[in-house]
């Protein structure tokens, strides 16, 4: 389902998060967020007394029912995004103040839960804020969504992020249930008319998902100036299993609430639901740990080869978009993309001086070098969740004709991982700046690339890669060394390199 928007500005497609502040908001979308606030207060008024609203749109209010579905409804919420339930912190806070009361401290409370949200910008668990859409007036139906949003996780800044939350989702409640009861919802439902009730729900949660991408395409083209026609696809992409499943989830609830047994009925019902969101809650953190894992080894390479700063990144993006012009997708593009990244992981185990020196190598500091890929496979291959990526880090710099290392394998007989990554790697290298060559265009690149196919390369990732650039474009943004590009020299691929120009921990 879609959450809130990503209100920073982009931040250019980084393999790995940036850790840098988020921008403010341009004119623009603080006023488009003001004006979204203002008409999530104006879809609660009805709930105030004396309004006077004909029909359903005034119906008397059912306090008791909001209030306990929308407290269902923030611990379901708690669930699915792997954090404690409002009544596990309500009970920390109890005997938190029960232990200050006879001054003892609790470690239980002390040391809190300060787990990260499986999705910060998102809400994952919404039967029963659909259940509230097809049992509730609209201005009702708003409200449920309103205590979850607001006490919920959120990226800073987080006062800002939590109001947008609340807005756009009692905004989508609010629409779909005007939605449901036009179309006479109410009495085909609890009359149990079927099929024919089925088809209001269904209408009623398509809405939902559209009003609330939307008004994410809406702040992120206003904040991050995206493309409209992916902001379209990305709203359209709502619109799929997921919803289809929180949709009869809250079908379910809702016509067991209206049933002999209640709410009792409806929260049972629930559980099923509950298991699948916990344990994709915990799919979620090992995924988040794999990519931790990843940005540590990363570090480590860059604070000791100050040239991989960016390369192992770039290696990645560059890999997974020959990956996806071959067709490749789900986890094993992921995999690959961890394969690129660490590919010079290997570096760790390579003496610093070695891998900083300007000038020439010695053909023994050479071998020394062109050991690292093995280095990096010793250094990954008890990592389990990267299973084809081993194979990449280790045989990157085989060659087509078998003149290569480590193990000198020829043709397909190299791993796919390992002929992707050494397309990407060779273009990353050629394209960037160096301390002793300007990176050069990338038509001279792809030059070099084409007539290196065949006998370094394989020609098939080649062509990949260059279908790939052409439709996505490449910009690598890489300062020469120092900030002083005009003392680099300018040199076209395929001619000698001359000697460095002397610097203190310059990179290769």
């Amino acid at each position: 389902m879609v959450g809130e928007a990503e209100i920073a500005v982009a931040r250019g497609g980084r393999a790995l998060p940036d850790r840098t502040p988020p921008a403010r908001l341009p004119g623009a979308a603080r006023l488009y967020v003001l004006l979204i606030l203002a008409a999530a207060g104006c879809s609660l008024l009805p709930l105030l007394p004396g309004t006077g609203l004909p029909g359903w749109l005034g119906a008397p209010v059912d306090w008791p029912k909001i209030a306990l579905l929308a407290f269902l409804h923030a611990c379901w919420e708690s669930v699915a995004q792997g954090l404690p339930t409002p009544c596990l912190l309500m009970a920390q806070q109890s005997w938190g103040l029960a232990a200050r009361l006879v001054g003892r401290e609790s470690a239980w409370v002390a040391g809190g839960d300060r787990r990260a949200p499986v999705r910060a910008s998102a809400n994952a668990f919404l039967p029963v804020l659909f259940a509230g859409v097809l049992m509730l007036p609209p201005a009702a139906a708003a409200l449920v969504a309103l205590p979850a949003a607001l006490s919920g996780p959120g990226a800073a800044p987080q006062a800002l992020r939590r109001f947008w939350n609340a807005a756009q989702f009692a905004l989508a409640a609010w629409c779909a249930a005007c939605l449901f009861h036009l179309m006479a919802g109410p009495r085909l439902l609890f009359g149990a008319r079927y099929p024919a009730a089925l088809l209001p729900p269904l209408v009623a949660v398509l809405v939902f998902c559209l009003v609330n991408g939307v008004l994410v395409a809406g702040i992120r083209l206003l904040a991050e100036h995206r493309p409209v026609k992916e902001l379209c696809r990305g709203a359209l992409t709502v619109l799929g299993l997921p919803a289809i499943g929180h949709a009869l989830g809250g079908l379910m609830v809702a016509v067991l609430w209206q049933g002999p047994y209640g709410a009792f009925a409806a929260v049972l019902a629930l559980l099923p639901l509950s298991i699948s969101a916990w344990v994709f809650a915990q799919g979620h953190r090992e995924r988040v740990a794999h990519q931790a894992t990843v940005e540590a080894l990363v570090q480590a390479v860059e604070i000791k080869d100050a040239y991989t700063r960016g390369h192992s990144e770039r290696v990645g993006r560059a890999s997974v978009l020959i990956a996806t012009q071959l067709g490749m997708a789900g986890e094993r593009l992921q995999t690959l993309r961890f394969a690129g990244i660490l590919h010079d992981v290997g570096k760790l185990g390579v003496a610093t001086e070695l891998l900083r020196r300007n000038g020439p190598l010695s053909d023994a500091e050479r071998r020394a070098v062109e050991v690292h890929p093995e280095y990096g496979h010793e250094l990954v291959r008890g990592i389990d969740f990267l299973g084809e990526a081993h194979a990449g880090i280790l045989h990157h710099h085989e060659r087509m004709d078998g003149r290569g290392y480590p193990h000198g394998l020829v043709g397909r007989r190299i791993p796919e991982f390992a002929r992707i990554i050494a397309v990407a790697d060779a273009f990353d290298s050629m394209t960037s700046t160096r301390s002793y060559r300007r990176g050069r265009p990338v038509g001279e690149a792809v030059a070099e690339l084409r007539r290196c196919a065949g006998s370094q390369f394989d020609p098939a990732m080649v062509d990949a890669l260059v279908a790939a650039v052409g439709r996505h474009g490449w910009q690598p943004v890489v300062p020469a060394v120092d900030g002083d590009e005009e003392r680099v020299p300018d040199i076209p691929l395929g001619v000698p390199e001359p000697a460095p120009r002397p610097l203190s921990g310059g990179p290769r």
